[in-house]
């Protein structure tokens, strides 16, 4: 028996018609007038104009007043911009996180700062490893994962406190991890003593983490490599970190930070 169909997912409509257009301004070579752009995407001419006006003002589009015509704005480009960066620092990790998880045999990933979360942009399993919730493309409370807190560890104290600002702002998974901004800050500074940031079942539990931070050329926490393993196993986690340190300082050095 065939398995049943799939129900097509849920449209946005105003969300699908403003990639529709973002994607064929994208297209164009030059900027072109409001009835090309409402033929395109298949909209009233009306509702074109008052979506584009929206984008204007959100800086996605440009309004080229004098021709009375549109074309991509510079948030569109910072868009672009951040995915090419996305996708070179997933270049650069790739082969030594396959390293990293050959010699160690346990599963490691990649992740970036995305407001008070971190973004999964690499993951290497190990073979004969349990799946992981840090897949690529999932999200998860910087808070309370391992990658999260290194590169929380590498920022200004005033960037920790402007993306936790209230208690509010600390979501949990299973009951455990730091509450408020101070329990935050003991935890950093913690991992700055030790050398790298760890969690112990505040993201799966019987898992647990170690990650380091990767700097760019700034001296800016770029991302955070981890290496997640099962403390009932293994109890060399000095090791586990030393290794994760020596690959984040590769990734590092592949962005252009120093020693």
């Amino acid at each position: 028996m065939s398995p049943p169909a799939r129900s097509p997912a849920p449209q946005v409509p105003a969300a699908v018609r403003t990639m529709r257009v973002l994607r064929y301004l994208a297209a164009q070579p030059t900027p072109v007038p409001v009835d090309r752009i409402a033929r395109a995407v298949g909209m009233p001419r009306s509702s074109a104009y008052h979506l584009l006006s929206a984008m204007v003002d959100e800086g996605f589009v440009v309004h080229v007043v004098d021709d009375h015509r549109y074309a991509l704005g510079l948030a569109a480009f910072e868009v672009g911009v951040g995915y090419t960066r996305q996708e070179s620092l997933a270049r650069l990790a790739r082969r030594p996180l396959a390293q990293l998880v050959d010699r160690l045999g346990e599963s490691a990933h990649l992740a970036i700062l995305h407001g008070r979360d971190v973004l999964y942009v690499v993951e290497e399993r190990a073979p004969g490893r349990p799946p992981l919730v840090s897949d690529v493309g999932v999200r998860l409370p910087a808070h309370l994962t391992a990658s999260g807190r290194a590169i929380l560890a590498a920022l200004p104290a005033s960037q920790v406190r402007a993306l936790h600002p209230d208690r509010a702002s600390f979501v949990h998974r299973h009951g455990v991890g730091p509450t408020s901004l101070s329990a935050l800050r003991a935890l950093l500074v913690e991992t700055r003593q030790r050398g790298y940031a760890a969690e112990d079942g505040e993201v799966t539990p019987g898992l647990a983490s170690v990650a380091v931070a990767v700097p760019d050329a700034t001296g800016h926490p770029a991302a955070g490599v981890a290496v997640t393993y099962d403390p009932a196993t293994r109890s060399d986690v000095a090791h586990l970190a030393d290794q994760v340190a020596r690959t984040a300082a590769r990734v590092g050095a592949a962005l252009g930070a120093r020693p």
